[in-house]
């Protein structure tokens, strides 16, 4: 199916089954969840774009005039997956997240816990630390003065692994062009909002809980990962050796089968 616009939002949504909502990390678009279609074939895939992010970079949140005079949070992307879900006629799906979409999906299911039905979590954590809060902020300086490209080489640099540069020049050559394409307003708005997120109340979420996690991952680190998953009731850790901070990218054929898995065992 061709993109779909939901409130200027990018939306690609095709097969038919029960419906699985990926959200994308800061710098991400669409694409970063192409590896993972596969496991997917029985499932209807609704892959989504933030408001600021890649082609949402119009999206009405974003808007100076609206509600929330354009500032971007946790609670406005919460509000926009609510909102496509209404708009696709979803009332009940799985949310799969990266980085900061994990982020998301836990507010989502706190806000929302009728809609999701389970969370599949890759480079998760509950909320930023003191120097990650920092340096977006400083990065989202960096974007409005400077532009994209600086700001690529130095994500593409940090958060891949040593084994990913040295076999899999595809995957670093995406990465980069990923965030170099995104729009430098609403990568800093993006960026802000990472930068104030407060976890979400996890002792709400009840649905099943999958993380998966690069053990070579400086972004999310594979400590803040677990201490996340040991205040959601259930959760299950998946760690990746030799992998990263976009674990889906680096080694998709794994991310498919834990995905494929853990989908097929929840009730």
């Amino acid at each position: 199916m061709a993109i779909l616009w939901i409130d200027k939002m990018a939306v690609d949504s095709r097969g038919e089954g029960d419906a699985v909502l990926m959200v994308h990390g800061l710098g991400g678009s669409i694409n970063a969840w192409t590896p993972l279609l596969p496991a997917l074939a029985r499932h209807r895939s609704v892959r989504v774009e933030l408001p600021g992010a890649a082609r949402s970079r119009h999206a009405h949140a974003v808007a100076d005039d609206g509600p929330n005079r354009g500032q971007l949070s946790m609670a406005v992307f919460a509000d926009s997956l609510i909102h496509i879900c209404a708009a696709l006629g979803i009332t009940r799906a799985h949310f799969v997240g990266h980085s900061m979409g994990t982020i998301v999906c836990q507010h989502v299911a706190v806000k929302a816990p009728g809609l999701v039905r389970s969370l599949a979590l890759f480079g998760a954590l509950s909320e930023p630390y003191t120097a990650m809060r920092e340096g977006m902020v400083q990065r989202a300086a960096v974007a409005r003065s400077q532009g994209m490209f600086g700001i690529a080489d130095g994500i593409s640099e940090y958060a891949l692994s040593a084994s990913s540069f040295e076999s899999q020049p595809v995957t670093v050559a995406f990465v980069r062009e990923c965030i170099a394409a995104q729009h430098a307003e609403g990568f800093a708005r993006n960026c802000i909002a990472l930068a104030e997120a407060q976890a979400a109340r996890t002792e709400l979420i009840s649905c099943p809980v999958l993380v998966v996690n690069g053990d070579e991952d400086r972004v999310t680190p594979l400590s803040g990962a677990r201490a996340l998953a040991d205040k959601l009731s259930g959760a299950r850790v998946e760690v990746l050796n030799r992998c990263g901070h976009w674990p889906m990218l680096e080694r998709p054929q794994e991310c498919q089968r834990l995905l494929r898995d853990f989908l097929l065992h929840v009730r």
